[in-house]
C-alpha cells in the first residue's frame, strides 16, 4: 500500500470516528452516568440509560434512550423516564432529522375499524383534526402512537378533572360526558367515514400509508411555511419577521425598477435562450437568495417558467414550474397508453394542480405531491419510485412484518419494471386548471394513443384553487 492509500484509509477512518462520536452526544453530556441495557432493536442500536433529575418528587429517576428509525419515516430519537421513588412515568419522541424545507399536512379517510390502527408519528409541533368530530388535538409531546391511541388518550385527558366538574361545572361536566361518550361509540365502529388531518410546519410527522389502496383514501401535500411558523420553529426570529414586513410595505406601491436588462427588439438580450438570474428572498430565513428562472416554450401547448431556488444560508431548496397565460374556463383529462420504449421518451409537464393516476401500477399521485415537475415518463417513474422508497419505504425497517415489505417491493418494482418499457400502462393526467401536457409525437396530426378531454370544474374545486375569490 503506498503513501496516497494510507493516507486516504487514515482519513476514512477519521471521518468514521467523527460520525460515531456525533452520533453519541447524549451519553457524553453524563458519561458518568450512562449504563447499557443490552437491549437493542434490529439494527443493533443500544437503549442507553441515564439518571436524571425527576420533575415531579425532585429525586433520582431514568431516562431510557433509543436513537433508531420508524418505519416508512426517518430516523427519531425515542425517550421514556421512570421514577422508582414516586412512580411518575413518561415517554417522548423527538425527530433527529433537522427541521424540512417544507411544512407537511396529511390526510386520512378512516373507513373502517381497521383504519384505527395506522401508525402515526406526531412530532412536538404537530396539530390533528377529526373533522366530522370537530375536535383538535393541538401541538404537545412528540408520540408514536396509533389513530386509536391518539383518541383513547384524548378520552383520559378529558376524563381526568371529570369528578370535579360534576360539582363545580356541571354544565361542562354533562358536554364532556357526551362528546366522550361519542368518541367512544366512533372507536367502536358507529361512525364511518371520518377524516384525520395531521398538519406540522416542521415537517417531521407522517401518517402511515398503505400500498395500492385508492386514492381518495391518503394524500400528503408539502407547504412553504409562513412567517409565523418559521418564528415559532426557532428559524427565524420575530424582529426578523418585523423587519422584512416593514420593508415589503415600503416597497409596495412602488413602480418596478429597471432591472438593467435592454428591453428593445435586439439580440443583445434573448431572454429565451438565456437562464435570467435575479436576487430574492429566502422563505425560509429571509436571507438574500439567487433565483434562477428560464423561458421554455413548449411546442403545441403554451410557454412555461421553470425556476429554481437556493439559498447558501439555510440550505433551502425549491424547484417550480409555472405555465403563463389566463386560467381557461375548463379543466383538462389527458390519457396516454404507453405500449413502448418510446413512448417513456415523451415530454411530461405535470402541475401542482394536477392528480397522476396509472391503474395498471396501483398508482395515485394526488394533486400537490411532487410538486410541478417538467421531464419525461420515465424521469417522472423514477422520481416517484425514489420518493416512495427514500420516504416512505424503509427496506430495513425492525417492525415492518413479511407481508408488508413483501407488497410494498412488488409495488415498487412494478413501477421500476414499468420506468424500464417492462410493462404496458396506462397514464391519466387531470388538471382543473388545464396546466399540464403530454408530448403529441405525431403532432400536428392526433396521436393514436392519447385522448384529451375537457371538464367542467366543480364548485368545491373552483373554492379551493381560490377562483371564486377573484374579481375582474
Amino acid at each position: 500500500m503506498d503513501k496516497d492509500q494510507q493516507q486516504e484509509a487514515q482519513n476514512k477512518k477519521q471521518k468514521t470516528d467523527e460520525k460515531e462520536e456525533f452520533f453519541q452526544p447524549l451519553g457524553q453530556q453524563a458519561q458518568e452516568g450512562v449504563s447499557y441495557t443490552g437491549a437493542t432493536d434490529a439494527e443493533g442500536h443500544s437503549v442507553q440509560e441515564i439518571e436524571s433529575l425527576c420533575m415531579k418528587c425532585g429525586k433520582n429517576g431514568v431516562t431510557r434512550l433509543l436513537l433508531t428509525s420508524i418505519p416508512y419515516f426517518r430516523e427519531v430519537v425515542i425517550m421514556s423516564f421512570e421514577c422508582s421513588h414516586c412512580g411518575f412515568k413518561n415517554s417522548e419522541m423527538q425527530p433527529a432529522s433537522k427541521i424540512q424545507e417544507k411544512g407537511c399536512k396529511y390526510m386520512l379517510k378512516i373507513e373502517n375499524v381497521k383504519d384505527f390502527n395506522r401508525q402515526v408519528v406526531k412530532s412536538e409541533t404537530c396539530t390533528c383534526e377529526f373533522k366530522e368530530l370537530e375536535l383538535e388535538i393541538p401541538a404537545q409531546k412528540g408520540q408514536i402512537i396509533t389513530i386509536e391511541g391518539l383518541l383513547s388518550g384524548m378520552i383520559e385527558d378529558l376524563s381526568a378533572e371529570q369528578e370535579a366538574r360534576k360539582t363545580q361545572q356541571p354544565e361542562i361536566y354533562e358536554k364532556i360526558e357526551e362528546f366522550v361518550a361519542k368518541v367512544k361509540s366512533v372507536l367502536l365502529g358507529s361512525h364511518f367515514p371520518l377524516t384525520f388531518i395531521l398538519d406540522d410546519p416542521s415537517g417531521n410527522s407522517w401518517v402511515e400509508y398503505i400500498p395500492g389502496e385508492p386514492q381518495h383514501k391518503w394524500s400528503q401535500v408539502e407547504y412553504t411555511r409562513t412567517p409565523q411558523q418559521n418564528v415559532q420553529l426557532g428559524l427565524v426570529s420575530a424582529d426578523e419577521v418585523a423587519q422584512h414586513e416593514l420593508a415589503a410595505s415600503n416597497t409596495k406601491d412602488r413602480n418596478p425598477t429597471s432591472s438593467g436588462f435592454i428591453s428593445d427588439q435586439t439580440d443583445i438580450e434573448n431572454f429565451e435562450n438565456e437562464v435570467q438570474t435575479f436576487q430574492a428572498t429566502c422563505p425560509s430565513c429571509y436571507a438574500s437568495c439567487s433565483t434562477n428562472m428560464k423561458m421554455v416554450n413548449i411546442p403545441h401547448f403554451k410557454e412555461v417558467i421553470i425556476m429554481a431556488t437556493v439559498c447558501d444560508r439555510c440550505g433551502y431548496k425549491s424547484n417550480e414550474v409555472k405555465t403563463g397565460g389566463a386560467i381557461p374556463d375548463k379543466g383538462k383529462k389527458i390519457t396516454l397508453k404507453v405500449v413502448n420504449a418510446e413512448d417513456l421518451a415523451r415530454d411530461i409537464l405535470k402541475s401542482e394542480t394536477c392528480g397522476l393516476t396509472v391503474p395498471e401500477l396501483h398508482l395515485d399521485l394526488t394533486p400537490g405531491t411532487l410538486g410541478g415537475r417538467f421531464t419525461t415518463i420515465e424521469g417522472l417513474l423514477r422520481q416517484v419510485q425514489e420518493e416512495l422508497h427514500d420516504r416512505v419505504f424503509t427496506e430495513t425497517s425492525d417492525s415492518m412484518d413479511e407481508a408488508t415489505k413483501t407488497r410494498w417491493e412488488t409495488f415498487l418494482q412494478r413501477i421500476t419494471d414499468a420506468a424500464d418499457g417492462k410493462i404496458k400502462f396506462t397514464i391519466t393526467m387531470e388538471d382543473p386548471l388545464a396546466s399540464s401536457y403530454i408530448q403529441n409525437v405525431y403532432a400536428p396530426d392526433p396521436d393514436p394513443n392519447m385522448t384529451t378531454e375537457e371538464f367542467v370544474r366543480s364548485k368545491e374545486v373552483d373554492q379551493d384553487l381560490g377562483l371564486t375569490d377573484m374579481h375582474v
